[in-house]
């Protein structure tokens, strides 16, 4: 097969059939038959396409001439027009087939590659996959420059080459060219491809060899590349592989070469297991390893944990027979001891000290990247780094003792007494400087922008993909739209219908009966497509007493959606009282006395759900509050006596937070925080009285009870803007989601945290909650947005340290955080800077996790059933006298913290544990921690300086 390029030039000349005659569509001319088709045929045939259907339109076309299909396809663009405005759009099913339909027909009718492609690849026109066979059988048999050039004009848009790979093969094998590959081709070819005769399937496809080598060199490979083994190995791509590489169907170099190289640029694991499973497969000899050192150094350095490890694993091996260069493991051991996986860094030193022991003339070039190790976190990894060192210094000459020395300034305090006895001379005196606490910046109150000021900007701005995700363009890409609609409703609507051709309401008949979709809802209220039955339901739904507190707080933005999808299309929404005035979601007091002065003006009664959302968010604790009611009431109007009565309350809702016992309930045995959480809203009559049922939930019509929800958790980004100007009661609705992120495997709990720590109102037990849950998560991007919020509220100075600390006692000691987890946390936190505030947190929590009498700092509990529970832990903390398991590391991170702060004084129960006669990490850092103490405590620290970074 030969290989076709295809024209630069889009404007592709018409194919030339077999017979002669043009080729509409790709087809040969049929001569006498257009005289059976003519007008009657192009009828026949638009008849058929607005039944949808499309399995008869193949044979339709077949009769027509080229000038037929000429006149079909100026009649076909009409009709496509007509759907793409929403003409067709009810019933809901109609729109999909009438584009199936239409998909089919204008593969038949299209002239050129360039035309065929636009068409065939449009967005509006998603279809089935059976419509795609149809469309190859509408093209009938076109030339085979035309039918290559298609197919590459096809394969270059990947998610039209994804999808369609049965048509683009067809193309491919009809024209006898080979295409050029590309990610969407090669996708769906997988698709095409995977199946239990995978081996067979593979071996009789002459396009195996070149697409094979594409899909192992992808940035992301096909998904279907990447699973896992399972049940049934036999679909496994990477065994299929090296069946084909052992039949030579495959060659063994070049499929080496492709992986390594994709192992070498990196990425995420899921787009390198591929890779990385079929070279394990192929176990490369000592040769094949040995060619490709570079590589492996690199790879090392630089890859996936997983993927390092087996590149370590290579060297070793390498080392061990003896060829691997002195400089290449010298730049591998910089890159690798830079990493922050203790076990690879373990096993670098490792591999290092027994190269030295052979080759003791190397220590001039290894040990100075072995000490890329003295920077490491770990304190242990500094410590063996330094004797590895010490072992081999006398080797080294002069020179390179000096740098050395130098780089000896990057171990911690804890090791500096041993490398002033190592070097001597040779190491700089550095001059004892004041400690400075570095928090990070207060973040400063940013204003949101104002609505789009044209339908072209609003437009924009709805295209956005992910809009939901970010709040602060979500508000105010709902207030333009309002806005504009109010204005100018047809003109909106028609740039609706311009900018989405082919909406999700139109592909399926229960879009929105279960959920609003976001923005779209609006959308098509604004299109008049909405039911008006459901909207009615959606708009005035509430919360069944035990509905969970994540359903309560999307609800809300639900209500408010299908609210102004319902008033959209009328007069009666000029602009959205809800739209916040600062990024945090807050409204200023003042602007919302001005936006109802504006409806009084106006004659507009203010919605529901808009004006309950306002008064949630109007921010209480603003200066500006005692006028702005004063201003409210002399509105004269129902909405401004309830914003001046709102702004006047203390406390306008509010939550408490408890936790039952593990064995309080005979019935069912709890163990998980999700399951002993409770969180209770008070009773507020005027928010269960006034409020819509969407919001009532605010004034305790929840049920106070645990509640585990196996809802699919969604729209976080949106929950903190629901009540910016209450943290605790935020918080207290947060604690559910983010206990399941401290239980179990939930990924993404703690995105509302920075949110939470900007909103207005105090820090109670419910914000320490949070962020004590948060640096507890199981995923370690969940831990550092925790790690975020705590060092943000600190450099507010609303952090109490102390609570904090007591808070995170008792979840430690009861096992629900892991201790291995928040000494991560902790780590992350102190180094940025922040070790007093690190360790003022870990002072108030170690007491209790060393097995000392509780200090109370724990028992400051707010209900009489935690302090039992908590009573009946401690006694078998006591009963025990054993500090918490996996201990250790915690204290490692507090020893460093109170080396680098100077911290002085006592913790309760340290003393015993460092006494023990013991070479545990735990006794290890235990007598660190102590002697830390005592030498703060004898040589107080000069007065700290706290700085913004």
């Amino acid at each position: 097969m030969g290989e076709v390029e295809g024209t630069e030039d889009d404007g592709a000349t018409d194919a030339v059939g077999a017979g002669g005659a043009k080729d509409s569509g790709g087809g040969t001319d049929t001569g006498g038959a257009g005289a059976r088709g003519g007008p009657a045929g192009v009828e026949r045939l638009l008849a058929a396409v607005l039944a949808g259907e499309s399995g008869v339109v193949p044979g339709l076309l077949e009769p027509l001439d080229s000038a037929a299909r000429k006149a079909a396809l100026t009649r076909l663009k009409a009709l496509r027009a007509e759907v793409r405005a929403g003409k067709w759009a009810v019933p809901p099913h109609v729109p999909s087939r009438i584009r199936g339909a239409l998909y089919v027909a204008g593969a038949g009718c299209l002239t050129t590659p360039e035309a065929a492609a636009s068409w065939l690849g449009a967005r509006d026109l998603p279809v089935h996959e059976e419509d795609k066979a149809l469309a190859l059988a509408a093209l009938g048999d076109p030339a085979p420059e035309w039918a290559a050039d298609l197919a590459r004009r096809l394969a270059r848009r990947r998610a039209v080459a994804e999808d369609s790979y049965p048509l683009l093969h067809g193309l491919v094998v009809r024209s006898g060219y080979t295409v050029p590959p590309t990610d969407g081709y090669v996708t769906g070819w997988t698709r095409h491809l995977s199946g239990d005769r995978l081996v067979e399937r593979l071996r009789e496809d002459p396009q195996t060899p070149v697409l094979v080598m594409h899909a192992l060199a992808m940035a992301e490979p096909p998904e279907r590349l990447t699973r896992p083994v399972g049940h049934r190995p036999e679909e496994h791509w990477p065994p299929a592989l090296r069946t084909l590489v052992e039949e030579g169907v495959l060659d063994r170099a070049d499929v080496l070469d492709t992986c390594v190289s994709r192992l070498l640029r990196g990425g995420p694991l899921r787009n390198v297991r591929l890779t990385l499973e079929t070279v394990r497969l192929l176990a490369p000899d000592a040769e094949e390893l040995r060619a490709r050192i570079p590589d492996w150094v690199g790879i090392a350095a630089d890859a996936p944990s997983l993927v390092a490890g087996y590149a370590q694993d290579v060297m070793v091996e390498l080392a061990s027979a003896g060829a691997l260069p002195v400089g290449a493991l010298a730049e591998m051991t910089s890159g690798v001891l830079f990493r922050t996986e203790k076990k690879l860094v373990r096993a670098q030193l490792a591999l290092v000290g027994q190269v030295l022991a052979r080759e003791p003339d190397a220590a001039g070039e290894l040990l100075p990247a072995v000490t890329e190790a003295f920077g490491n976190e770990d304190t242990g990894l500094q410590e063996r780094a330094l004797k590895l060192v010490g072992r081999h210094l006398a080797a080294v000459d002069p020179e390179v003792r000096r740098e050395l020395a130098g780089a000896a300034a990057l171990l911690g305090p804890a090791h500096r007494r041993a490398a002033e006895e190592l070097f001597g001379a040779d190491l700089a005196r550095e001059a004892v400087l004041p400690y400075e606490e570095i928090l990070p910046p207060v973040p400063e109150a940013q204003r949101v922008a104002p609505p789009a000021a044209t339908v072209e900007e609003l437009v924009a701005e709805l295209l956005v993909e992910r809009l939901p995700e970010d709040p602060v363009a979500f508000e105010r890409a709902l207030d333009g739209l309002v806005r504009h609609a109010h204005r100018d409703r047809a003109g909106v609507a028609a740039a609706v219908r311009e900018a989405f051709p082919s909406p999700g309401w139109e592909q399926e008949t229960h879009y929105f009966t279960h959920e609003a979709h976001g923005i779209h809802v609006v959308l098509a209220g604004l299109l008049g497509v909405l039911n008006p039955t459901l909207a009615d339901f959606h708009r005035t739904k509430g919360h069944i007493a035990d509905s969970c507190l994540h359903q309560a707080l999307s609800g809300v933005l639900d209500a408010r959606l299908w609210e102004a999808a319902v008033l959209v299309a009328t007069d009666a929404l000029p602009f959205l009282l809800a739209a916040p005035t600062r990024f945090t979601g807050a409204i200023d007091p003042p602007v919302l006395v001005e936006r109802l002065r504006e409806y009084r003006d106006a004659g507009v009664e203010p919605a529901p759900a808009d004006l309950a959302q306002a008064l949630v968010r109007v921010s209480r604790a603003d200066p500006s509050a005692g006028r702005a009611a004063e201003e409210a009431v002399a509105l004269g109007t129902p909405a401004g006596l309830r914003l001046a009565t709102w702004l006047r309350e203390e406390a306008a809702v509010g939550a408490t937070v408890r936790f039952l016992g593990r064995d309080d309930d005979r019935a069912v045995r709890r163990y998980s925080l999700i399951d002993r959480l409770v969180v209770d809203l008070g009773e507020h009559r005027a928010v269960r009285a006034e409020f819509p049922p969407a919001f009532q939930w605010l004034g305790g019509a929840l049920e106070p009870a645990p509640r585990r929800c196996h809802h699919w958790v969604e729209g976080r980004a949106q929950w903190a803007p629901v009540l910016p100007a209450d943290r605790e009661l935020l918080a207290a609705c947060l604690l559910p989601t983010l206990a399941h992120g401290v239980d179990g495997d939930a990924r993404g709990a703690t995105e509302p945290l920075t949110a939470l720590v900007e909103a207005d109102g105090p820090v109670g037990r419910a914000v320490l909650l949070t962020l004590a849950f948060g640096l507890g998560c199981v995923d370690a991007d969940d831990r550092l947005r925790a790690v975020d919020a705590v060092l943000v509220l600190a450099a507010r100075g609303e952090l109490d340290a102390r609570r904090l600390g007591g808070e995170l006692a008792w979840l430690v000691a009861g096992g629900s955080v892991k201790p291995n987890r928040l000494a991560d946390a902790a780590r992350t936190a102190a180094a940025t800077g922040a070790y007093g505030t690190v360790w003022a947190i870990l002072a108030a929590m170690l007491p209790r996790l060393l097995g000392a009498a509780e200090t109370g700092t724990a028992a400051e509990t707010e209900t009489e059933t935690e302090r039992r529970a908590e009573r009946r832990a401690e006694t078998r903390t006591e009963a025990t006298a054993r500090p918490v398991r996996g201990l250790g590391e915690v204290l490692a991170v507090a020893a460093d913290c109170v080396e680098r702060c100077g911290a002085g004084g006592e913790v309760a129960g340290l003393d015993a544990l460092a006494s023990e006669r013991s070479s545990t990490q735990l006794v290890v850092q235990a007598k660190r921690l102590r002697n830390a103490l005592r030498q703060g405590a004898d040589h107080p620290p000069t007065e700290s300086v706290r700085i913004g970074r």
